[in-house]
């Protein structure tokens, strides 16, 4: 009875059962799929693709095209989907996350789905975490997709527009999750509709899901071009911070990450910078500086958040270790660190174009993702995004056997023991992984091996190649190796080694490169390669399997988990440990106190080992409270995002209108009225008395915006009421225009007018970015006032967007009216976009930058769009 209940509220279950019915209609087609030959097999795209055309929906089609996928890449590829990835296959076609163990073949998974939904023309994509894994994926599984008559394009950082547009053509494409929300953000900066590379946001599959739409869910996206700001303000900051005291001139909250700087604080700077008062209006810069130094000097840590190379400060992802090339931390905190480390410090960015995750993926008609590790954040996945996750049982039972966590009082003695269990384990012959969390852990760990004798391998910041070979070794005999606790995802460890990588190595040994050798070369080498793996594999299954060893506990509970995954693939054997100290930062912030009162009382020794499940609880109580933390986070990120996401849906909407050669006229023309109507609201206002109206200073803005001086005399107007003011104004612009018109010739005036108004909105709006940073910078400060920051904020954007347009309206009104015939030569070039930066915003979230660059011109050199202004103040404000 209590089993049948249990299934009874088991929704998964339930789901797994359903999907289980469609998995027969699938087996019940495979030998009619198997007898057909590779044309009749190839001919069946043709097909689906006419019955779809015809009215058929996917759904109908899916019975059929998981078949003849299944049968493809047993041909293809040597590989059969199993039942449980066909159930894989349909949670992603259904727009959900299919949470499939490590080791289960979710790369084989998603050809289902995508085959499945490409048939539809409209596109598919494929998104990885990284430039590697889309590069492997696309020619890996594009064998099926291929052979199947499909196109399969893949999207590089190095790739040209051109290049990018015909990838995205294709029925399949491949790429990462920045490189397509930066095609996204450039294609809504193009002048030209041939300057777009994307199609629609029809259907994308995101692999390793948590990591991309939860961990870098803080992460927005931004174009920035180079703002001109003096860098010696850091330089003196940095001076001065080392001369404050911590907890009596300013305060550290380590859990929020915070630094609060006190009165005594305070006047300390005000006495060494010689400044009356910080808090002066025309000060707050020094504010901002002091602020970012003290973060710089207490939160920041090198060889954690960051390392110095080449000169150059280098952050590291703090989820995989990796170092993250070319990203900078914004709000001038990069350049914070650079003048602590005293070295060139780089320029700030201005905003040109942003967009968060969580926006860009929700723009998708269907989105769906896979991963080892979702059901932790299904909450999150269904409140942000609506997608349920569906966790799809493993093909064979795991038998990995997860040991409790073994507690330390100090990390010196928690490291001992992570090393004696090594050099145990290590003498039986088995496979070790060690998971840590930082560079700084990872380097200090090789070093007590080095001491000991023990050979290894250490894993961390370095190129995604050759971190795959290394992870997709870490299964062979004897093996040891230190890795950040995300590095190598996406690659299987493969007990025995890995087949291709060990041919390869093979053949690196007998001095031929693998690219240069014969298919003969290559042949005998796999074959030797398979012969060695076999053997070693039964060998580590015999000795119980790959060994994880987790040094600390990471903030989410899911990064644990995938640390562990790597272990007890496809039914292997295989253990893990995790090793914890009261000084490790997730005890010591998040929940050590406690349990550190009761050890002391039982006279807790530093070497004494505990294992009991009211720490385990304990461990697991504090991950909860920091995930609810990040995800509050995010959440805060994405609320405030939604307000100027509405504003950019309306912004881009125009562009797209502009770009697609719509006729604008009767747009211009009802911007003249706006115009007008504005100008008269300022200095003839219909709500007050004709005697009391400034009609000499309505003229001088007239002639300031579209008429040219002396175009209507003040006789002319003074006896009119309101309504014909407006009209006499507007005939007189309209003739004037009109006169401009019969000048030029119509066709070329359409063409100017759709110029303008494209420069313009993108002037204006990036100018409005640059306002709503600092709106958002300083809204916080209305809780003290008992107000909503985020009511407030919604309340000013929007004022701010309407002003914005009115802005707009009044540019281009003026530069048509006022506009001289240039050549074409003269005309502004459209910047070239180039590296990427990253930058963290003041939520401590990462922003992901890209800078654009173009022909330089002077800031007091008259602007080359022949406007007739200086070029900082034409199209030069996008540069600051």
């Amino acid at each position: 009875m209590v089993k049948f209940l249990s299934e009874l509220w088991d929704t998964n279950l339930r789901e797994v059962k359903r999907l289980q019915r469609k998995v027969e209609q699938i087996n019940a087609l495979e030998s009619q799929f198997s007898q057909l030959d590779d044309n009749a097999l190839r001919a069946k795209t043709i097909a689906y693709r006419e019955r779809y055309a015809k009215g058929e929906t996917l759904d109908d089609l899916l019975p059929e095209a998981f078949a003849t996928v299944r049968e493809a890449a047993r041909r293809v590829l040597g590989q059969r989907h199993y039942d449980v990835q066909l159930m894989g296959g349909m949670v992603l076609h259904e727009g959900k996350i299919a949470e499939m163990k490590t080791g289960e073949g979710k790369t084989l998974v998603a050809t289902l789905p995508v085959y499945l939904n490409a048939l539809s023309g409209k596109g598919v994509h494929v998104v990885t975490v990284n430039d590697y894994l889309a590069k492997r994926d696309s020619e890996w599984m594009g064998k099926v997709y291929r052979f199947l008559g499909l196109s399969v394009g893949v999207i590089l950082h190095h790739l040209n527009s051109d290049e990018r547009r015909i990838a995205y053509n294709s029925d399949i494409t491949y790429g990462t999750n920045n490189e397509f929300g930066f095609d996204y953000l450039r294609d809504n900066m193009a002048f030209t509709v041939a300057d777009m590379v994307q199609r629609e946001l029809n259907y994308a599959i995101v692999d390793e899901v948590d990591s991309i739409l939860i961990d870098e869910a803080r992460t927005p996206l931004i174009i920035s071009g180079q703002a001109e700001e003096s860098t010696e303000l850091y330089y003196k900051f940095a001076q001065v911070v080392p001369k404050l005291r911590r907890d009596e001139d300013y305060t550290i909250d380590e859990k929020a990450r915070t630094v609060a700087v006190t009165e005594e604080g305070v006047a300390k700077v005000e006495q060494i910078l010689h400044v009356e008062n910080l808090y002066d209006d025309a000060n707050t810069h020094l504010v901002h500086h002091l602020n970012q130094a003290l973060r710089a000097k207490e939160l920041m840590k090198r060889d954690r958040d960051y390392v110095v190379k080449d000169g150059e400060v280098i952050i590291v992802d703090e989820f995989t270790g990796r170092l993250m090339f070319g990203r900078r931390y914004s709000e001038g905190l990069h350049q914070a660190i650079e003048a602590k480390e005293n070295v060139k410090i780089e320029n700030e960015s201005q905003t040109l174009a942003t967009i968060t995750f969580q926006n860009y993926f929700r723009m998708y008609k269907k989105l769906a993702g896979m991963t080892g590790t979702a059901e932790t954040e299904e909450a999150e996945f269904r409140k942000i995004y609506n997608l349920p996750v569906i966790v799809i049982p493993t093909n064979v039972p795991m038998v990995r056997a997860d040991h409790p966590d073994v507690v330390y009082k100090t990390e010196k003695s928690k490291f001992n023991a992570v090393v004696d269990e090594i050099a145990e384990i290590h003498q039986t012959g088995r496979p070790i992984l060690v998971g840590t969390i930082s560079i700084e852990k990872s380097e200090e760990l090789s070093n007590m091996l080095k001491r000991r004798g023990i050979p290894h391998q250490v894993l961390n910041a370095k190129y995604h190649e050759k971190e795959a070979e290394i992870i997709a070794q870490a299964g062979r005999s004897g093996t040891v190796t230190i890795a950040t606790n995300m590095a190598g995802r996406g690659t299987d460890i493969v007990l025995g080694g890995n087949t291709e990588f060990l041919a390869r190595d093979l053949l690196h040994s007998r001095g031929i490169e693998y690219q240069e050798a014969t298919p003969e070369e290559y042949q005998l080498a796999l074959s030797e390669a398979k012969q060695a793996t076999r053997e070693d594999h039964e060998k580590v299954v015999t000795l119980g399997g790959l060994h994880i060893i987790g040094t600390e506990r990471h903030e989410s509970r899911r990064i644990d988990n995938q640390l562990r995954g790597r272990s007890g693939r496809q039914g292997d054997p295989g253990s893990s440990r995790f090793f914890v100290a009261m000084e490790d930062d997730l005890m010591r912030l998040f929940g050590g106190e406690m349990i550190s009162g009761w050890m002391e009382k039982l006279g807790w020794s530093e070497d004494m080992p505990i294992e009991h499940s009211a720490i385990a609880k304990r461990i697991e109580a504090a991950q909860r409270k920091v995930e609810a933390r990040n995800f509050e986070i995010r959440k805060h990120v994405l609320d405030y995002d939604d307000v100027l996401n509405k504003q950019r849906e309306i912004i881009y909407e125009l562009r797209k209108m502009l770009l697609l050669g719509e006729d604008v006229h009767e747009k211009v023309i009802s911007m003249f009225g706006d115009v007008t109507d504005h100008l008269l609201e300022v200095y003839a206002n219909e709500k007050i008395i004709p005697e009391e109206w400034d009609l000499e200073g309505l003229l001088q803005a007239v002639y300031g915006t579209f008429l040219p001086p002396q175009a209507i005399e003040l006789s002319d107007i003074d006896r009119l009421n309101h309504s014909e003011l407006r009209e006499a104004i507007l005939d007189k612009a309209m003739e004037y225009y009109q006169a401009k018109e019969t000048e030029i010739g119509a066709e070329h005036l359409r063409e100017i007018e759709r110029f303008v108004m494209l420069r313009t909105i993108d002037v204006k709006w990036m100018d409005h970015l640059e306002a709503m940073d600092g709106l958002k910078e300083g809204i916080g400060l209305r809780a003290y006032a008992q107000n909503d920051p985020l009511v407030a904020y919604k309340i000013e954007a929007y004022q701010m967007f309407k002003e914005m347009r009115d802005t707009i309206n009044e540019e281009v009104v003026r530069e048509l009216a006022k506009f001289q015939v240039v050549s074409e030569e003269r005309l502004v070039q459209r910047p070239k976009v180039r590296n990427i930066s990253t930058n963290l915003d003041e939520d401590g979230a990462q922003a992901v930058h890209q800078r654009v660059t173009g022909k330089k011109v002077g800031r007091n050199d008259p602007c080359p769009c022949g406007s007739g202004k200086k070029y900082k103040k034409c199209c030069g404000q996008a540069n600051g």
